[in-house]
């Protein structure tokens, strides 16, 4: 810009400050193609907004290939001027998948760690749930589109419990489910920086986690409504296709 306009660099700097121009930046979005997209966010954000009466809302989903890494020197750690110090490079130990449910109303989580993520492990996570969720209660389990959670088995299942209710978010909207706010959490706790020796030693580390995580959880402040959200995309459709 400043070769185009013949200004300075430091002048085409000051305007850019000045009206928060950050050409470098960029900001990822998906929209859904889901065609019950409308009453799905209407849906699942009912539930947040407004849980039912003698009923747990559980959000639920899979964080896949967790990897165990190993550094192959170790830590320098952080100091005055200086932050910790960590090798680029690493030793993969193989990986587990960590299964977790979110209780929306406490903030706590329950998990689980699995060596696969088919519908076999999905349904022994159900059933972990089952034992601990009090019986007198309906549970509503927010799910994403993945093919594990919408297998027949999983709806025999549930459909041999009718105090169970299922909910899908609309395709492509995994930010509708607040277990995602937690896996973000877990990861830059504990996972990112973590150094593992072995599969086991990260599962110790994730369930350490966890015993410490929900003695002091609260609830994650939902604020978004489903007509703020429908009319953020409302902006986006108008900005991309004019539609």
């Amino acid at each position: 810009m400043a070769e185009e306009t013949k200004l300075s660099k430091s002048t085409v700097h000051r305007v850019w400050n000045a009206f928060r121009i950050q050409p470098h930046r960029q900001k990822h979005f998906k929209l859904s193609n889901d065609p019950f997209f409308i009453e799905k966010v209407r849906d699942i954000v009912g539930l947040y907004l407004n849980p039912p009466d003698k009923a747990m809302v559980l959000c639920v989903d899979e964080k896949s290939q967790v990897q165990a890494l190993d550094r192959t020197q170790p830590l320098l750690p952080m100091g005055l001027g200086y932050v910790e110090g960590v090798t680029h490079d690493y030793v993969r130990h193989g990986t587990t998948t960590l299964f977790a449910a979110l209780d929306i109303a406490s903030g706590q989580i329950l998990t689980q760690c699995k060596k696969r993520h088919r519908h076999q492990e999905f349904l022994q996570f159900l059933r972990h749930l089952d034992a601990t969720v009090p019986k007198t209660l309906d549970v509503h389990l927010v799910v994403d589109n993945y093919c594990t959670h919408k297998h027949a088995k999983v709806r025999r299942w549930l459909a041999a419990r009718p105090h169970y209710h299922i909910h899908y978010t609309p395709t492509y909207s995994s930010w509708l489910n607040q277990v995602e706010i937690w896996f973000n959490i877990i990861t830059q706790r504990a996972i990112r920086r973590g150094t593992f020796r072995s599969v086991n030693d990260l599962i110790a580390s994730i369930e350490l986690f966890v015993r410490k995580y929900n003695p002091k959880a609260r609830p994650f402040a939902w604020t978004a409504t489903a007509d703020s959200i429908l009319q953020k995309t409302e902006r986006l459709c108008n900005a991309i296709a004019g539609t």
